[in-house]
């Protein structure tokens, strides 16, 4: 299975994933530039900010309104969008293969 992740318009890297891992592992753990996870999947920093794929957000979802994501993605390093996710919050799994999301210019 693979997600690939949008790191501008013209650079794009698909990565493997394992069901049960999050977006967030799956990009510290290739080195994908913008993603730290320095709270280590807490949803406590928002270092991994990601913007949902316009074609996934349904399967994906977004974050309950006054949520700890929501409040997280409020104060991210880069401008919030209604696709806005934090990369921790996102359990990877089958239906999953394919995802593509953003990483936000600036973070």
């Amino acid at each position: 299975m693979k997600i690939t992740f949008r790191m501008g318009p013209d650079e794009n890297r698909e990565v493997p994933f394992e069901e049960g891992e999050t977006v967030m592992r799956v990009a510290v753990e290739n080195g994908i530039d913008g993603i730290t996870g320095d709270c280590g999947g807490g949803c406590a920093c928002a270092t991994c900010h990601v913007y949902i794929d316009e074609a996934w957000i349904d399967r994906v979802g977004v974050p309950e309104p006054d949520s700890t994501e929501a409040c997280m993605i409020e104060v991210a390093p880069a401008d919030p969008k209604p696709t806005s996710r934090l990369g921790c919050q996102i359990v990877l799994n089958a239906a999953l293969d394919g995802l593509v999301v953003e990483v936000p210019e600036g973070q």
